[in-house]
This record gives structure tokens, sequence and C-alpha cells, in this order.
């Protein structure tokens, strides 16, 4: 199977076109014919035009989460659920103007919303965010985040701030929740990541200094680990495992 996001303003849905809809993290896997609204297009998945909408009503109890997607795949499937569970969310997230409070309209052109009255064109959000192995000889430095009850241990991540370039957003969420000093930091690879639309840019980095200190507003607990050592981390399809693994 194949998968190849685009948008043709020129596609339109029939009641047999094959539609993904994500309610409540379960992606549904349908019909045109099932859905509420007009679908919107997402690509091609398979070599014929897919299209997300929403679903009357709860989503099945069978229903795949999109976590569950992302790491038991397939894998085209699964990122074609994760551009659907963005759009979703971005038109969800923009139903009136930011700037007038008019119900915005969908434009017949390309993915952006118009306000029809003071025209503000708003389009699909994308939130940057760095996540970095910071390794210090054959150790890697892994966190447990604060208020969560996943098993997991992973790499540190934070968003990237206004006026930062990536490089400084890692040595600064680097040092903010952990006490220690980065250097040498060398990008690694990206991964898209629809919880609900970030964008993870992966690096590695070498420690440079200081001593571990946690800010237990963000992570429950810190430390180094050797590559036998390791405890829980996450699945192998998240950038956190390449990183870890030294992918």
């Amino acid at each position: 199977m194949s998968w190849r996001p685009e948008f043709d303003p020129e596609e339109r849905p029939v009641p047999s076109s094959r539609v993904l809809a994500v309610v409540e993290d379960r992606v549904i896997d349908t019909r045109a014919a099932e859905v509420d609204g007009e679908p919107l297009h997402l690509g091609r998945l398979g070599g014929e035009p897919v299209f997300a909408a929403r679903l009357p009503g709860p989503p099945p109890a069978d229903a795949p989460s999109l976590r569950a997607l992302l790491a038991e795949g397939p894998e085209d499937l699964a990122q074609a659920a994760g551009r659907a569970a963005q759009l979703l969310a971005w038109e969800a997230t923009h139903t009136f103007c930011g700037s007038c409070g008019t119900a915005n309209e969908r434009s017949p052109r390309e993915l952006v919303r118009i306000c029809p009255s003071c025209g503000a064109a708003t389009y699909p959000r994308i939130s940057p965010a760095v996540i970095m192995a910071v390794r210090r000889g054959n150790e890697v430095l892994l966190a447990r985040r604060a208020g969560t009850s996943r098993p997991f241990w992973s790499v540190l991540a934070g968003f990237v701030e206004p006026g930062e370039t990536l490089e400084q957003a890692v040595a600064r969420e680097v040092e903010e929740e952990a006490g220690v000093q980065v250097e040498d930091v060398r990008y690694e690879g990206s991964q898209a990541w629809p919880f609900p639309s970030q964008l993870m840019i992966g690096f590695s980095t070498r420690y440079a200094g200081g001593e571990l200190r946690v800010d237990t507003r963000e992570l429950a607990e810190a430390d180094w680990f050797g590559p036998d050592e390791l405890p829980a981390i996450p699945p192998p399809f998240t950038i956190a495992h390449r990183l870890i693994r030294g992918a």
C-alpha cells in the first residue's frame, strides 16, 4: 500500500470514497456515505483518493487507537490517519475567525480556512518540537515525564520558543529539565507527531558539563543508562526509540 499526501481541490468524494475518521483518538476506516459533512481530501492511499471527515456518534469499540496504529501499522495507513487527525483538529479549533469572530469557511482552492467577513486566512498549524539524545560516553540521558502513568523512559523533548534556533532549543531544554550543558548538536531526523499537530525534530548531542538536577514540574526522574541497562523505552516506530538506539 502506498501513501501520498496531497490536496487536490478538484477531488470530490462519491458515496464509496474511502474516508478516515478520527474520533476520541480512534481511527475509523470507512466510506463517505457513512460520515457527516463534506469530507476533506487527504491524498492517495493504495492508489485511490482518501478523505478525512467526522463520524456521527461515538467510535466503534473495536476501532484501533491512533497510537496503536502508529505503533503496529500498516505504516502507510498510520501516516494517512495521522494527517487526517491533524487536519480534523485544525478545522475543529478554527471554526471561527480569530480576528473578528465570524464563522470561517473552507477555501475551494487550498488547505486554508477563510473568514468571509474580514478575509483573514488560517492555514494548518505545525508546532516544531526538538527531541534529543544526550550522550556521555556510551551512556544516554533518559527521563520519565511527571504526571504520566506510562512506564517508558525516553529522551528529553520540548517546544521551540519564538526567536530561537533549533540548536538553541536543544541546549535550553536540556539545561532547564536536567540541569546539564551540551555541545555538538547534530540533526538526526524528524517525525510527524499528530498529538495534535507537532513536528518532532530529532538531534544527538554530547554532554558538556554539570550535574543532573531534575525539574520536577516536567520530569519524575532522570538518569544515565548504558546500552546494556536500558529501561522500558518508546516503541520502534518513534523517533525517540531511534535516537536512543543510535539508529
